[in-house]
């Protein structure tokens, strides 16, 4: 495994606006995390990304665990899946600067699947500035909802496709269009995406404000873990779905079980993260 080098000088992270923005937020969530010594992931080249580009991160407000805990909360499926599927592709949609590749061949650097990395150009070109290469990597210069990216992608020994921090930023209509188009492609495959609650996305709709400077962009698309479940069956090729749940993170985090989450109305009012499996 290619471990982080050396801070390279700073680059500008102005690049980035609207939607394409938040990757910033999330990746400073996901490196301060990484930099504690009680953090709840590792990841180094999260950190070395992070301290390679210049921006204002202050306006994000103080950083959480939550985006760490949710990186984790998509390893864990991805990797099952590639244990019973060592030569399938991943599909790692509007991927921003995650670094969940480098996490997951950190004891399998041998291992022979496909990651295509899929966003928008300037995206890709900052990637190719600060993450090292890899013959396993196909990067491919594209908004997700252009569909020529399904035309690339090697489907003989299984496709997992991972839509993190993405479906809420896009239409309805958008998102279960999409959701069809890879089942419909790729039979025995599976998607894995997070999703916010209908009450947040009202919130999101009118202007939500995470701190004085920076307002959230918008998000119409809202899920609740009912309503994900309901996508087996609801949708032409989904055989199956599952709710899957954050893994214990530090302080709050650990020590309340996500039972409790799951009673009466919080059940509806909680963020979900679903695994669909396709037939």
């Amino acid at each position: 495994m290619i471990e982080p080098m050396a801070p390279a000088p700073q680059v500008d992270g102005g690049v980035f606006d609207g939607v394409s923005a938040t990757t910033l937020w999330t990746l400073r969530n996901r490196a301060s995390e990484a930099k504690r010594s009680d953090g709840v992931i590792r990841d180094p080249w999260a950190i070395t990304v992070f301290d390679a580009i210049a921006y204002d991160y202050a306006k994000f407000g103080r950083p959480h665990q939550v985006h760490a805990l949710r990186a984790n909360a998509f390893d864990d499926p991805t990797a099952r899946y590639l244990a019973e599927h060592p030569r399938a592709s991943v599909v790692a949609l509007a991927e921003g600067l995650q670094t969940s590749f480098w996490r997951l061949t950190r004891n399998h650097a041998d291992a022979e699947f496909t990651w295509y990395s899929v966003d928008l150009p300037p995206v890709m070109d900052l990637r190719a500035k600060l993450l090292p290469t890899d013959d396993r990597i196909v990067g491919l210069a594209q908004s997700a909802l252009d569909r020529s990216w399904l035309d690339r992608v090697d489907a003989g020994d299984g496709v997992f496709v991972t839509a993190e921090g993405l479906l809420m930023y896009l239409e309805p209509a958008d998102v279960l269009a999409l959701i069809a188009d890879c089942a419909r492609r790729f039979p025995g495959g599976a998607m894995m995406f997070d999703s916010i609650p209908p009450w947040l996305r009202a919130r999101t709709l009118r202007g939500l404000r995470l701190t004085r400077r920076y307002t959230a962009p918008p998000m119409p698309f809202a899920l609740t873990a009912d309503q994900g479940l309901a996508l087996a069956g609801g949708i032409p090729g989904v055989r199956r779905a599952r709710d899957i749940t954050l893994p214990p993170g530090r302080g709050l985090f650990g020590t309340v079980p996500q039972r409790l989450l799951d009673r009466g109305v919080l059940h509806r009012l909680r963020p979900s993260i679903m695994l669909l499996e396709f037939g």
